[in-house]
């Protein structure tokens, strides 16, 4: 194939793929209320863990946690990035700052950098221990 053969190819490829995921979230919304019982406010949020082993089990989508969102408080974000990857999540939106009290926005939830580090460093091996590598980002 020539170049611009495997390109259009590819596109094809990527836009079928799309479709399917889109119509595979379609279904998902239909079948599921997304709303779960809550009894503890002392979080500012809470983080569906049961919702991600569900969508693993269920679906062919990359599922990708927001620990940060999901309990609002920074001290807990290292322990539901943890337990979200035991859950079977693909991937973590995680806040990070190098001084969170001075964050514009979401302080109550960043890390500081070395908190984050700490976090990814244990992460890594919960990863490693259910054979489950810890993809990183190429510099």
């Amino acid at each position: 194939l020539s170049a611009s053969q495997e390109k259009t190819q590819s596109q094809n490829y990527m836009k079928k793929l799309q479709q399917r995921l889109a119509q595979e979230y379609r279904l998902l919304i239909r079948n599921k209320d997304g709303e779960i019982q809550i009894f503890e406010r002392s979080t500012r949020n809470t983080l569906d863990l049961g919702a991600v082993a569900w969508l693993k089990a269920n679906t062919r989508l990359p599922v990708v946690v927001d620990p940060s969102h999901g309990v609002g408080i920074a001290k807990l974000v290292p322990n539901m990035m943890w337990a979200a990857a035991a859950a079977g999540a693909d991937g973590l939106l995680v806040e990070v700052h190098p001084e969170p009290v001075k964050a514009l926005s979401d302080a109550d939830q960043a890390l500081d950098f070395d908190s984050f580090a700490f976090a990814m460093n244990r992460l890594e091996k919960i990863l490693v221990s259910m054979d489950r590598p810890l993809l990183r980002a190429k510099a």
